[in-house]
C-alpha cells in the first residue's frame, strides 16, 4: 500500500534530514544558535518526517488489518507528509511562509478524520461470525454493550480462534 511505502521513505528522510544538520549543531551559532527560528524549523521538519511517517504507517497497516480502502484519507496524509517538512524548510529561511502551516496539518487532521469513518463503518459492520480485528467493539454474544480494554483484547483473541479451539479441542 501507497501510505506504508511513504511511511518508510519519511522514516529514510527523517534520518537523512537529521544527519545533515547534526554534523553543525556542535557549533553554538549555527543559524542564529539553539533557539533562532531557523534551527527549530529544521527541526520541526526533521521531526515531522517521522510524525506524519507513522501516521501513513498507522493508516496502511489499519487498513490491511480491516480489509478497508483509506479513500481520499490516504492522499490527503500523502500531502500532509510531503507539505509539512516542505512549509517547514521554507519557513525557516523565508518566515512569510509560516502562513501555509495549515495546509499540511489541515490535511493530516483531515485525513485522521476521515479514516476515523472509515474505521468506523468497517467497525459496524462487523458480525459475530466474521473474523476482525475489532469484534469485541460491538454487541458480541454477551448481553452487555461495554468491556473493559482488556476484556477487549480476551475477546478479540478468542472470537478469532479457529472452530475446534473454541469448542475446547486440541488442535
Amino acid at each position: 500500500m501507497l501510505n506504508i511505502a511513504a511511511a518508510w521513505v519519511g522514516f529514510a528522510l527523517g534520518c537523512v534530514s537529521g544527519a545533515i544538520p547534526g554534523l553543525f549543531f556542535h557549533k553554538m551559532d549555527w543559524l542564529g544558535g539553539y533557539t533562532s527560528w531557523p534551527r527549530r524549523l529544521i527541526r520541526l521538519a526533521h521531526i515531522s518526517f517521522f510524525g506524519i511517517g507513522f501516521l501513513n504507517l498507522g493508516m496502511g497497516l489499519t487498513s490491511k488489518a480491516l480489509g478497508i480502502e483509506p479513500g481520499i484519507a490516504s492522499p490527503l496524509m500523502l500531502a500532509g507528509a510531503v507539505l509539512m517538512p516542505t512549509v517547514c524548510y521554507a519557513s525557516a529561511f523565508k518566515p512569510i511562509f509560516r502562513h501555509l502551516f495549515f495546509i499540511p496539518a489541515g490535511s493530516v487532521l483531515a485525513a485522521i478524520l476521515v479514516f476515523l469513518v472509515h474505521v468506523d463503518e468497517a467497525s459496524c459492520s462487523v458480525t459475530n461470525e466474521h473474523t476482525s480485528a475489532t469484534p469485541a467493539l460491538h454487541t458480541l454474544n454477551d448481553q452487555r454493550t461495554s468491556f473493559t480494554p482488556m476484556e477487549m483484547v480476551i475477546e478479540t483473541n478468542r472470537n478469532n480462534l479457529p472452530s475446534t479451539i473454541k469448542k475446547g479441542q486440541q488442535p
